[in-house]
């Protein structure tokens, strides 16, 4: 071969080479920009190792108690099985219902029960009870099953105690 002709291939094969090189650059920065937010997490989390354990959210509903399990009472109307547990009283200033709260009126806070659900909270120690009306979300502490209002804690006679064992009965 001659100088030029060597010169020539020399010359083409180095553009050649220039432009897949440019090629596969371009297609990987094509695929990183392609690549999910979710598949990056993904990534990061298994680099990063038991770190990544520490960092997850906690459960809030881990925290609340089971709900009640339907029966079918005798008389032909629904009840649901008794469930029991510690009962607080609190007072806020709007409920997850949407209703402005009233500590006159005999409500209360379950973290399964729908709205509106009528409930019979008795004192397991002294055997008062009260009937509420489910308008809230709560109780947020482990261990507590129900958070009444400060009226229905007077009536069942735990407004110095703060908390009380009581059993749920719902009543429809």
């Amino acid at each position: 071969m001659s100088r030029i002709t060597r010169a020539e291939t020399t010359r083409i094969s180095l553009a050649t080479s220039c432009r897949l090189l440019l090629t596969i650059a371009g297609a990987a920065s094509l695929a990183a920009c392609a690549q999910s937010p979710v598949g990056r997490q993904k990534a990061d989390l298994a680099a990063t190792g038991r770190q990544a354990a520490v960092e997850r959210p906690h459960r809030v509903a881990a925290l609340h108690p089971r709900p009640i399990s339907r029966s079918r009472a005798s008389g032909g109307d629904a009840k649901q099985a008794a469930s029991r547990g510690v009962a607080s009283f609190y007072s806020d200033t709007e409920t997850a219902s949407g209703e402005k709260f009233d500590k006159n009126e005999l409500t209360a806070a379950h973290p399964t029960l729908p709205f509106g659900t009528k409930l019979r909270v008795t004192d397991t120690s002294s055997g008062r009870f009260v009937t509420v009306r489910i308008n809230d979300r709560g109780p947020y502490v482990r261990g507590r099953v129900v958070d009444i209002s400060p009226s229905a804690a007077e009536a069942l006679g735990m407004v110095d105690k703060g908390i009380t064992n009581v059993r749920l009965d719902v009543v429809q």
